[in-house]
């Protein structure tokens, strides 16, 4: 009997992006409901500030290892871990519907580990352009250089469509754009954080990593490299 269902109008969200996501909402959860003392005691009211201290990124950390010339795991994982770490509930909700709602876009184009390569990658790469860029005591936390990072994946696949139907390739980059002059916009008015340094490297380095992990990609950049 042939099978008559028809498929969903809705694509589902690739199995990384759900999986970044329960993080990102796992552990916020768990450090809102402290703060309020529903589980932890006493100590949970301390336990976000203790997360940033022990997982958050600062600026610094890439100073003193290439100094010591050593990279204890203890400071190297804060790459990949400042971005599951928030400020509060507001900080971690915004983070969390760029990243699925980024993460669905470039999902639908790239392989689910390449989306994973992304975010983490974005994540690593903000976190350099901090240090290298500032020498800010504050410490880097949240998903943001990471969700850029997928803001610069789609800003990619943007670019190649508007290649391809040959369009001005630079209307790609106008979503980055309006929130960089957003966000720089906010820190000049209400003396904001200097993280939007971050958001920025995350950006570069997904669209950068985006010529290698895209369907394609890899061929894609050697052809372009033969041409030049």
């Amino acid at each position: 009997m042939a099978d008559h269902r028809e498929a969903s109008p809705v694509n589902p969200l690739p199995p990384v992006v759900v999986a970044l996501a329960l993080v990102v909402f796992g552990v916020e959860f768990a450090l809102w409901g402290a703060e309020r003392a529903y589980w932890g005691g006493q100590a949970g009211i301390g336990w976000r500030t203790q997360a940033i201290r022990d997982y958050g990124y600062f600026a610094e950390v890439l100073d003193w290892m290439v100094a010591n010339g050593r990279y204890p795991a203890e400071l190297t994982r804060r790459f990949v871990t400042y971005p599951f770490v928030h400020l509060g509930f507001g900080h971690a909700i915004f983070a969390l519907v760029l990243l699925l709602a980024l993460g669905k876009m470039v999902g639908e184009v790239f392989r689910g580990w390449a989306v994973a390569v992304v975010f983490f990658g974005s994540a690593i790469g903000g976190a350099l352009a901090y240090s290298l860029v500032l020498s800010d005591p504050v410490p880097l936390i949240g998903g943001y250089p990471a969700v850029y990072g997928l803001i610069g994946a789609y800003s990619y696949i943007l670019w190649l469509v508007a290649g391809a139907a040959g369009q001005q390739r630079l209307g790609a980059f106008r979503l980055i754009a309006v929130l960089m002059g957003i966000q720089l916009l906010f820190t000049a008015l209400f003396d904001g954080r200097n993280d939007w340094v971050a958001d920025l490297g995350g950006f570069a380095t997904g669209f950068a990593l985006s010529f290698l992990v895209s369907p394609g990609g890899w061929a894609r950049l050697k052809a372009v490299l033969r041409r030049g």
